[in-house]
């Protein structure tokens, strides 16, 4: 097994024990020691940290994606590659904390009437800001070594336990708030710290930027594909808008969308770590203008995305009825369901295309990608303004699928005709197709067999018996159904593998 797989395999290892954590802590830790003002309040700041950090980043990841392989070479130690990386992030952060020193009082005046809880910790902003933006940026550096594995382990599972531990101290009222807020904010101080020194076991990386290797013309196209990049960041970031503007209303609305959100982001798990592991591969194929391999790959992920994409929100989608039940507080948070559902379809959008925008990014025609995010930034903002007002929470969630319609349509269009990428296959079609009939069998089991489940008396057992005979029901089904259709030789194999375990 190559290099790819394994880290790939020991990613989704991880991102998925993250999501049994997250899942642990979030409906049944959560849920029951957090008000829906402090949950609100938590995920409004990492939120806004995240918006600040891609920001200051100034590009940074983007270049180091696309430039590594120009700079490698393991006996210089990439020619001081990591130095660079540290300059620009830090350039941008020092430009965020100006900024937010001189529009605070302004930030906080859109907050202090509704959100008064977020205005008292506006302060601890930044700090989260800074680590939030490095621990990204030594991420990044680990991926195109080939080594995400373990920053994937810090960042899914290391961050959340902290966090966990942070919610139990303070649900059980041995810290007070304020010492639990400093404590949710230092998890990624430490996550930090260990990307860090990771790095430095790798013995790869060099404090010390080789100005000799960095000629005027590779310097300007790096500055130049930097500044660009510095809006790009806001492609994978549009989400985050959702929460900042929710909280303008209540943080108690950005606490049941947290939630929510949290339920639908299972979804987009498989792309973290595909997308972080394959995004190198394919920046490689782009420098040696292989369209050819850079259309296969990226048909490849496509595919496979819109998948398990589809298939994990058909899921999600069959048991949040029984989950809201089963979690603490859940009627709270059940007006959180149409949230769900939308932004699991913009999600499964994001997944299955998203690729894209590293393909752009890593041509020549990255220029262009201005265009797009700005589009997608402008949607985004205007839709959130829009919809929320008129639908609340789900005003949110839809504001976020129309931007993502608005974005891939056109950057889609603009792949094929310049670079001859399509993304598109014929076996994207049996997925669509097969998904739409799996949710209409679910109408007609609802219809059908769901009161004949009823018959089986009330309460929480026999709705929980249903959830679980239906689950299997259809989890056959979609195996048996794959399969047949030989959608990809790839989950064809794995199948296999699993059936020869057993035997």
């Amino acid at each position: 097994m190559g290099v790819i797989a394994k880290q790939s395999i020991r990613g989704a290892i991880a991102n998925y024990l993250g999501v049994l954590i997250g899942a642990v802590t979030t409906f049944f830790v959560v849920t029951d020691l957090l008000t829906q003002d402090e949950i609100g309040l938590t995920r409004v700041m990492v939120d806004a940290a995240m918006l600040f950090a891609g920001l200051a980043q100034l590009g940074t990841n983007a270049s180091i994606l696309k430039f590594y392989p120009r700079f490698k070479d393991p006996h210089s130690r990439d020619h001081g590659f990591f130095g660079w990386t540290l300059i620009l992030p830090f350039v941008g952060f020092l430009i965020i904390a100006s900024l937010f020193f001189i529009f605070k009082e302004s930030i906080i005046g859109f907050y202090a009437e509704k959100s008064p809880l977020l205005v008292d910790y506006a302060y601890l902003v930044l700090p989260l800001t800074f680590f939030t933006l490095y621990m990204t940026v030594f991420e990044t550096n680990a991926s195109v070594l080939l080594h995400i594995a373990l920053p994937k382990f810090v960042r899914e599972v290391v961050i959340r336990l902290l966090n966990l531990a942070a919610y139990l101290l303070y649900g059980h009222r041995l810290i007070s708030l304020d010492l639990f807020v400093i404590l949710f904010c230092s998890s990624y101080a430490v996550a930090t710290v260990i990307n860090f020194c990771y790095l430095l076991t790798l013995r790869r990386i060099s404090f010390k930027p080789d100005w000799k290797f960095v000629d005027k013309r590779l310097f300007k196209e790096v500055g130049a594909y930097t500044l660009i990049m510095t809006a790009a960041v806001l492609a994978g970031n549009v989400k985050l808008f959702n929460t900042i503007f929710l909280a303008h209303q209540t943080l108690a609305l950005a606490g049941i969308y947290t939630i929510a959100n949290y339920i639908a982001n299972v979804i987009e798990i498989p792309y973290r770590s595909l997308g972080a592991i394959s995004s190198p591969v394919i920046s490689q194929a782009v420098a040696c203008g292989d369209f050819r391999e850079v259309n296969r790959l990226g048909q490849q992920v496509s595919l496979h995305q819109m998948l398990v994409a589809s298939m994990l929100l058909f899921f999600i989608w069959i048991n949040l009825e029984p989950l809201f039940a089963v979690i603490p507080n859940g009627q709270e948070y059940v007006s959180g369901t149409p949230v769900v559902l939308f932004l699991g379809l913009a999600n499964i959008l994001n997944s299955t295309f998203s690729i894209a925008t590293n393909i752009l990014n890593f041509s020549k025609q990255y220029a262009f990608s201005l265009l797009f995010i700005a589009l997608l930034t402008a949607s985004a903002i205007l839709l959130n303004i829009w919809l929320i007002p008129r639908w609340s929470l789900t005003g949110s969630a839809c504001a976020t699928l129309f931007a993502y319609m608005l974005y891939f349509v056109p950057l889609l269009t603009f792949l094929w005709r310049r670079l001859r990428v399509s993304l598109f296959s014929q076996k994207q079609l049996w997925v669509v197709l097969f998904a739409l009939v799996l949710f209409g069998l679910n109408a007609v089991w609802e219809w059908v067999l769901s009161p004949l489940f009823a018959h089986l008396g009330s309460g929480l057992l026999p709705f929980l018996v249903q959830a679980l005979v239906r689950t299997l029901v259809f989890a056959v089904l979609v195996i048996v159904v794959i399969r047949r259709l030989h959608i990809s030789p790839e989950v064809d194999a794995l199948l296999a593998k699993i059936r020869l375990s057993r035997h």
